[in-house]
């Protein structure tokens, strides 16, 4: 068996400086890589194509020359993040493209629509309600991206994988209810979600189709699996059980999912790096021990090796068997490469592994890159691995006769781990989420070690277990093990301020919070400062940037404060775009409801003072010119010609202007308009935001 090398700091060099340079050069083509992914979509506008070619050309000849040449390692590093940025740039735009060309679903908004296709999955909607995600099919045999569309509709005895025939009216996905809010309509475009609606007929059986032959039958498959676990284990404790082990959280009640996140285990919802290590490292344990039990064989050869093939494979059906999200991406990558580590000796845990695994995920999906489980994964994966290798470089050999008891060790460990996991995620999910889970960490160092110790064991052995028939006592382990876990969440999530709102953040903030906290990780000495003081930056950009004073809806609903700071919020209308005000006031780090604003009507419509700002808000326009001497902001439900835009001195929001840019938000100083903020700033400018 080969010795496995040993790697050791020069003699009077600091041996954490030797690890954040060792390898620099992969770590920054792939950081590279992901900011040019990150770069095409922050645009406001479609580049052209050649622009990316070139650039990435004229990288590629840069590198080439300098490497020919021998030119410094600094020019190097410079050339290759040229390349690295030009790559991902390039990938994020040929895929948009690519899914551009393939959008030709052709929809008639309130019409009534055939679907015919298969179902991938059966989920629930926030209000309870069945949604059937249903894959069309492809234009062309020969392939091409998924189309989908969701229908809400109850499925009967329809189950994943069945063909399935529904008369349904749709509707094309909606763009962000708030600017900076989640952009359903960007993420739709990149899943293939053409449309969604609800149903008017009840869904039926049709024809299979003759396409996606294998993808059905696996979702078949991950289908009986889930509701098998639910037949075994009823109420919430076999829905959990589902969602860990297939990733199918159609049956786990929203209380539930709510009540872990105010604990700080959201996390454990998504299938990730945790249960991947905890599946594929719980096989490992079990087949080592297995195969060093037999003695003379062992005598012999390596238990590990067949021990990381069993492994690998129980990996590769977990994956199969979770639907391979994201995270689970990267899971999975990571896994592989640690158990083929293993394979030819060598140690394959280290950022070198999260940069391949890092560029292949954005290979795929660049579009990834703006979600908050891609920035969350890497971020929690890259910063234990950092801590990882710090603590094996500086700890002191163990002495001989060490006394500490594993699970002590296991504990620490655990502990460790959910500190530097949540401390590198916190800042993203302050900024996707707006809310801060306040004893998150209570909450993992509790929860954790049962989870880490018997849900997941108890879950892996009840998959091995479930062809033979013999799962029943597993996942009556994993059942009491996920009650144990939700009554630490419950006891966590009623404690005083478990959940703290935060108020959203500009949007310049997570791109420089993000540059710093690669900086704070990976740098050195003066960079790794100058990372802190970037993130410390971020965090004062966010803390003092002026709040928007008023919202104004798609629809044309305004919603501000009483007063500033006083957290009484009004809104012109209670009943339309309650969703939307709704999401506003998370923005602005308020949960409750707000109340209907003081308003002076008439035939003609009302007007009323916001944050020292007159306003109207007009069904007709007969008297417009009165309105335009009189207010500042005037929103109209109908659309104006041109030229009484131009000869009024208020800011003028009309029907039209509306529906074509969304919502607004404003800000005002000393009664004036000072900045106006809109969901679509150049509307159609990108390939998502154009109808189909």
């Amino acid at each position: 068996m080969r010795a496995r090398r040993q790697v050791t700091a020069p003699p009077g060099d600091d041996p954490v400086r030797v690890f954040v340079v060792a390898g620099r050069p992969a770590i920054l083509t792939a950081l590279a890589f992901a900011a040019g992914c990150a770069s095409y979509f922050s645009l406001p506008f479609e580049p052209p194509v050649a622009a990316g070619i070139s650039g990435l050309m004229i990288a590629a000849l840069a590198l080439a020359l300098t490497l020919l040449r021998r030119g410094r390692m600094g020019l190097v590093l410079a050339c290759l993040c040229l390349f690295g940025f030009s790559a991902g740039h390039l990938r994020a735009q040929t895929r948009t493209l690519a899914l551009a060309a393939a959008h030709d679903f052709a929809l008639t908004s309130g019409r009534p629509v055939e679907v015919v296709g298969w179902i991938e999955a059966v989920e629930r909607n926030p209000a309870g309600r069945s949604r059937l995600a249903i894959r069309l099919e492809r234009a062309s045999p020969a392939g091409g991206p998924a189309r989908r569309v969701r229908v809400l509709t109850d499925p009967g005895g329809l189950q994943p994988g069945d063909g399935v025939r529904v008369l349904a009216i749709l509707t094309p996905p909606r763009r962000a209810p708030v600017p900076g809010a989640y952009d359903f309509r960007f993420n739709a475009w990149f899943s293939g979600i053409l449309a969604s609606g609800y149903a008017i007929r009840p869904a039926e059986l049709a024809p299979e189709l003759r396409q996606d032959a294998l993808l059905r039958r696996l979702t078949r498959w991950r289908g009986e699996i889930a509701r098998h676990i639910r037949q075994r284990l009823e109420g919430r404790a076999g829905a959990m059980a589902a969602a860990l082990l297939t990733g199918d959280r159609s049956g786990l009640p929203a209380e539930a999912t709510d009540t872990l996140r105010a604990a700080g285990l959201g996390h454990i919802l998504a299938i990730s790096g945790m249960h991947m290590a905890l599946f594929a490292g719980g096989t490992f344990l079990l087949l080592r021990a297995a195969f060093a039990a037999i003695i003379p064989w062992a005598r012999r050869s390596d238990a590990a090796l067949p021990a990381a093939i069993g492994a690998l494979l129980a990996a590769t059906l977990y994956f199969l068997l979770s639907g391979g999200s994201i995270p689970t991406q990267r899971a999975f990558l990571m896994t592989a490469a640690v158990l083929a580590g293993v394979l030819v000796s060598r140690r394959a845990l280290s950022l070198h592994t999260l940069a391949l695994a890092m560029v292949f995920v954005l290979a795929l999906q660049p579009e990834a890159i703006r979600g908050p489980g891609f920035q969350m994964s890497f971020a929690a994966v890259s910063a234990l691995i950092a801590v990882a290798e710090i603590w094996r470089l500086r700890r002191q050999p163990a002495a001989p006769m060490d006394m500490k008891l594993p699970f002590v060790a296991a504990l620490g460990g655990l502990s460790l781990t959910s500190l530097v996991a949540g401390f590198a995620t916190a800042g993203f999910a302050a900024f996707h989420f707006h809310r801060i889970a306040t004893f998150g960490l209570l909450g993992n160092l509790l929860a954790m070690p049962v989870f880490t110790f018997l849900v997941m064991p108890a879950g892996a052995v009840a998959l091995l277990l479930m062809p033979l028939g013999l799962d029943g006592p597993a996942l009556a382990v994993m059942g009491w093990g996920i009650e144990i876990l939700f009554s630490i969440a419950e006891r966590v999530a009623d404690l005083p301020g478990a959940i703290r709102p935060v108020t959203a953040a500009p949007g310049w903030v997570l791109p420089i919070y993000a540059a710093g906290f690669v900086l704070a990780w990976f740098g050195r000495s003066a960079l790794r400062l100058g990372g802190v003081g970037l993130g410390l930056m971020a965090l004062a950009g966010w803390v003092t940037a002026p709040a928007p004073a008023i919202f104004i809806s798609e629809t044309g609903v305004i919603a501000f404060e009483t007063e500033p700071g006083s957290g009484d919020w009004r809104a012109t209308e209670r009943r339309r775009d309650r969703f939307a005000v709704r999401v506003f006031l998370e923005q602005r780090g308020n949960a409750s409801q707000p109340g209907r604003a003081d308003l002076a009507c008439d035939e003609l419509g009302c007007s009323g003072t916001a944050a020292g700002l007159r306003y109207s808000v007009l069904t007709r326009a007969e008297d417009w010119q009165e309105d335009c001497d009189r207010a500042a902001l005037i929103v109209l439900g109908i659309d104006l010609p041109a030229w009484w835009q131009r000869h009024c001195d208020a800011r003028l929001l009309d029907a039209a202007d509306l529906a074509r840019s969304g919502a607004a938000l404003i800000w005002v100083r000393d009664g004036r308009i000072v900045r106006m903020r809109r969901v679509d700033a150049h509307p159609r400018a990108r390939p998502w935001q154009r109808d189909r």
